[in-house]
This record gives structure tokens, C-alpha cells and sequence, in this order.
């Protein structure tokens, strides 16, 4: 999906909230984002199922990939966190501005449990074990067709959301050009886990380090390592950034213990298409602007340092 389409979709769906719709039109909207949600779960366990490459080695380089995956996310938490004790205090220009306007509402994620919580990962695995032993000849033109489209309900949703909640556009503001450190500290964290992930488990430095940058944009990644280092890295890069979404979605519970940042660094570049209402159901509105802003700029860097980092690595 080309890179403008979220944000289209995102201002229809303000648009059409702008003024207020109904509270049933509201509920039909929610329904309709989380039916959507739960297939684009399923359409990513059948990417994965359905792929024969990733299912031939899960047994050989899974476990190496699985270490690369999460010491991925790890850092890339480490750093933002880090960066929203310092400099983009993110949580607190957001309660700064709840307490400014009293009439706007905390979009917060609600602290009781939801069931989206099991549904989500639960989603993913019966997708694997579909697209594996069910729709194994599945094409994936097709899939990708499901994907775009349910991706443009979830856009929309999360406009629907915007235009509910206008003081998003307050936060992005207040918050200007700290928002950068957001992909800067994400990036920062991919490349130095790849790296020290390669010396953890005894592997090449330059495709070990690109798998981990590639920041969750795994079919990019693993075409690139497939064609520059072979068919072994280019396995690597899929896995290692498949799984990052998988992580994400599984992880979220325990990231939002650690930080508002931290669901939005473990979805990377995702945040830009497939993690983008997960992670925003989990941070609320405000930060899910950050999200998108974020997965934006990483979704351009990520070419850009795969051809960069064959040379430097």
C-alpha cells in the first residue's frame, strides 16, 4: 500500500466525524474497526502460513531469528524510553493538555482488560496453522488484496476516532519536532541489537544487523538480503521482522507497563500500516498520531538504510 493512503483514509474518516455522528453510527464504526482488525490478524498468520520459505527453515535458523526479533524490540523500547524521560515526554504533554482543556477527552487506553488483548495474537497463530495446512496454494495476490482492503476500514476507524478527538492535532503540535526522536531512537535501537545479536549467537554482523533494521517492513528486507546475500539471509529478514509484528500484538499488555512509547517502538515501521490500530488502540489517539508520523518516516528509511548499510556493514 503506497505510502499517502493512510492519511486519505485518515481525513475521510475525520471528515465524516467532524460534526459529530450519532452514538449508534459511533458503535457501528468501533464494529466494524474490530471486525477488521481480527482479519487483518488472520490475513498476517496466513502471509506467514502460507509461505513455504519461512515454514521450510522455522525449525533450523526460528529459534536465531526469534533472539534477533526480540532483542529488536527490546532496544528499540530501551532508547524511546529513554528519549521520553529526557526529551518527547510524551505522556506528560498529553496530560498537560487534558488538564489545560476540560473538555477533552483522555484517550488513554482503558486499564481493565480486553479481550482484543487474546484475540488479536490467537488471530495470528490460527492463520499460521491455515495458511499451513488448509490454504496452502492460496495466492498471495489474493491475501495482499485482503490486507489493502481491510487496512482502509482500519484507517478509517482511526479517522472516525480523529475527528471525535480534535485535540490530537494540539498534541502533535505541542509536542513539534521532538516527535523525530520517536524513529530516531527506534532506529538507533534496531541497528545496535542487530549488531549485538550477531555476536550473541555467532552469525554474520551485516545481514544479522539489516534483518533487525529492517524494523518490521519484512517484505522488503527479505527481498533485499534474498537478492545482495542468498536465499539464508533472506529468511532472516523475513522471520526476524514477520515475527516483530507477531511480538507486538502479543507484547502490548506488558509494553504499556513500561511506557506510552513503548507498543509504538516494538511496531516500528508497522505502525505506518498493520500495527497501527493495535498499537493505537493500546496508546489512545494522541499517541497514535505519533505512531503513524513514526512508522511514516521509518517505512522512507528503511530502503534507504538497507542500501546504505550493505556498504557501511
Amino acid at each position: 500500500m503506497t505510502i499517502y493512503i493512510p492519511f486519505i483514509c485518515l481525513a475521510i474518516g475525520a471528515i465524516i466525524n467532524w460534526n459529530g455522528l450519532p452514538k449508534t453510527a459511533i458503535k457501528i464504526f468501533d464494529g466494524l474497526t474490530n471486525a477488521a482488525l481480527i482479519l487483518l490478524m488472520l490475513v498476517i498468520g496466513l502471509n506467514i502460513g502460507t509461505s513455504q520459505t519461512v515454514m521450510d527453515n522455522i525449525a533450523s535458523i526460528g529459534f536465531n531469528c526469534i533472539i534477533i526479533s526480540l532483542m529488536s524490540i527490546i532496544f528499540s523500547v530501551l532508547f524511546v524510553y529513554i528519549a521520553e524521560q529526557t526529551i518527547m515526554p510524551l505522556e506528560k504533554i498529553r496530560l498537560q493538555l487534558v488538564a489545560e482543556n476540560e473538555h477533552m477527552q483522555d484517550t488513554s487506553c482503558d486499564t481493565k482488560f480486553s479481550p482484543l488483548t487474546i484475540i488479536m495474537p490467537a488471530c495470528i497463530i490460527i492463520g499460521i496453522l491455515t495458511g499451513q495446512f488448509l490454504f496452502n496454494n492460496i495466492q498471495h495476490n489474493v491475501l495482499d488484496i485482503v490486507l489493502n482492503i481491510s487496512l482502509i476500514f482500519l484507517y478509517t476507524g482511526v479517522g472516525v476516532s480523529l475527528g471525535n478527538n480534535k485535540e490530537v492535532f494540539q498534541y502533535i503540535k505541542k509536542l513539534g519536532f521532538r516527535v523525530l526522536f520517536m524513529p530516531l531512537s527506534i532506529f538507533a535501537g534496531c541497528v545496535i541489537s542487530g549488531f549485538i545479536s550477531s555476536l550473541l549467537l555467532n552469525l554474520p554482523s551485516d545481514y544479522v544487523t539489516l534483518s533487525a533494521s529492517g524494523m518490521g517492513y519484512y517484505s522488503l528486507t527479505g527481498a533485499f538480503l534474498t537478492e545482495e546475500y542468498g536465499i539464508e539471509a533472506g529468511t532472516y529478514g523475513f522471520i526476524v521482522n514477520v515475527s516483530r509484528d507477531f511480538f507486538t500484538v502479543l507484547l502490548i499488555p506488558l509494553l504499556l507497563k513500561i511506557s506510552k512509547g513503548s507498543p509504538i517502538a516494538s511496531g516500528a515501521s508497522g505502525c505506518m500500516d498493520t500495527m497501527l490500530v493495535p498499537v493505537t488502540k493500546a496508546v489512545g489517539t494522541e499517541l497514535g498520531m505519533v505512531a503513524l508520523i513514526s512508522g511514516t518516516i521509518l517505512t522512507i528509511v528503511v530502503p534507504i538504510w538497507l542500501a546504505v548499510g550493505r556498504i557501511i556493514l
